[in-house]
């Protein structure tokens, strides 16, 4: 597992360390057919140690990295729109074993008609989202099969692309200001499970690879200055299956808050919430609290 984790790691490290990043802003559509390109990396850790500390405390290293990118190309009538975001941290914490973080792969492409009257407020959209992630995952705390057998932990509960969903949607974006967007339309969702023995982990059938739904989805995003150099980025994704039977509305919230410092230091917190029934009846949140440099090199 260490040998994956690192290499995952230094993988993204290599990817924001690239002379040809460029720095992220807000991505403006090009009038003319040229791409408007948006790329950054960041990196950030923290590390703490004791010697004879009677108040106690853990050693404790980590380190993060990450890339996001928006690729924008504007036409006549047509937009095409590219995001990428990649993710990856390690955490040493005392005598226990490298763990990881953080673990995150996101692609989005979207395809926008801009016509007149209705079809310029209205516009219709092809969109398409993956997202999995590098490394393996453990539960350390328990068991989180039902069957009879016995497992030490900690349990493996995830890889990669297992599991990776797939969405595909046809439909209607509407942007009430330049800095909302929603969109909502009919869809595709497709859990992609490699690994035969986490499948039932995700409620999709042994002897398949994929669980497929259709439905309606709907995706709303959030991307503003709320003051000075404090950037707030949200997104809502909301799926509800019309194929299999009476399951419960899919819902994933992501939020990032970004506080540029100066032009190479930062401070994010995230903040993620995921329900899907069909991996588990709880809610799953995730937050991130980091301090760390941005490479800004255009």
């Amino acid at each position: 597992m260490s040998f994956r984790l690192i290499f995952s790691f230094l993988l993204i490290l290599m990817v924001v360390a690239s002379p040809d990043a460029q720095a992220q802003e807000d991505v403006e559509v090009p009038e003319d057919r040229a791409w408007n390109t948006s790329l950054t990396g960041k990196l950030s850790g923290s590390q703490a140690a004791y010697s004879n500390w009677q108040e106690g405390g853990l050693n404790t290293l980590s380190l993060t990295s990450s890339v996001d990118g928006t690729f924008v190309r504007g036409g006549d009538h047509w937009i095409q729109t590219y995001e990428l975001r990649l993710a990856f941290g390690l955490v040493q914490q005392d005598t226990l074993a490298v763990r990881k973080s953080d673990d995150l792969i996101r692609l989005r492409a979207g395809l926008q008609y801009q016509g007149d009257g209705f079809l310029r407020t209205f516009r219709p959209t092809i969109s398409a989202a993956l997202r999995t992630q590098f490394a393996e995952g453990f539960n350390y705390d328990e068991d989180p099969f039902s069957d009879d057998v016995e497992r030490t932990l900690p349990v493996k509960t995830s890889e990669f692309f297992s599991p990776a969903v797939l969405t595909q949607s046809l439909g209607l974006t509407y942007e009430p200001a330049p800095w909302v967007a929603t969109r909502l339309g009919v869809a595709g969702k497709e859990t992609v499970v490699r690994n035969e023995a986490l499948r039932v982990l995700y409620d999709v059938d042994p002897e398949r690879v994929v669980r497929a739904e259709g439905g309606i989805e709907s995706d709303t995003s959030v991307d503003r200055e709320i003051v000075t150099n404090v950037r707030y980025q949200s997104s809502l994704n909301l799926f509800q299956s019309l194929t299999a039977g009476s399951e419960p509305l899919d819902v994933l919230w992501e939020n990032v808050i970004t506080m540029r410092v100066n032009s190479w230091l930062n401070v994010g917190l995230e903040y993620v919430m995921l329900y899907d029934a069909n991996r588990s009846q709880d809610v799953q949140i995730k937050e991130v609290l980091s301090v760390g440099i941005s490479f800004d090199l255009l």
